[in-house]
């Protein structure tokens, strides 16, 4: 064991030349700092995607929904325009019967309007809201740590 070894063994002073061996250089921190904020970055990217996927997941719902709500009031407004004739050619039953059927159909396609336009809304526009915050948050540490 050399004298240095034993030194530090016992609690003792290092040669500085030992304790520089022992402390990272300044090349080394900033290699240090360096792969952390790529990995940084690369983080925040992969986050911005999968934020970006969940909004198109949640544009699509809205847009299936929306094109639901156009069957369903095609289909209502069949119903009313049997009604309109049914009530031309007969008296009372058979027009009132098609006119409510007529009318739910409707009501069920103004549900899945609202429905599908709202989650449309909230799909657009679609930025990653999450990973632009945590991004500036990121920004002031750094900031704040490099002014200190």
């Amino acid at each position: 064991m050399t004298e240095g070894a034993q030194r530090r063994a016992a609690g003792a002073w290092a040669w500085p030349e030992e304790r520089q061996r022992e402390e990272p250089g300044t090349g080394e921190l900033i290699q240090r700092a360096t792969d952390q904020l790529s990995e940084l970055v690369r983080a925040e990217i992969r986050l911005g995607m999968a934020e970006v996927k969940d909004k198109g997941k949640r544009a699509g719902v809205g847009a299936g929904l929306l094109g639901g709500a156009g069957l369903v009031a095609a289909y209502g407004v069949a119903a009313v325009l049997v009604a309109v004739v049914a009530a031309l050619s007969l008296v009372l039953p058979l027009w009132a019967a098609a006119l409510i059927v007529g009318a739910v159909l409707l009501l069920v396609a103004l549900g899945l309007g609202l429905r599908g336009r709202k989650e449309v809304t909230e799909a657009v526009p679609p930025t990653p809201e999450r990973a632009v915050a945590s991004t500036r948050r990121d920004i002031n540490e750094i900031k704040e740590r490099a002014h200190r």
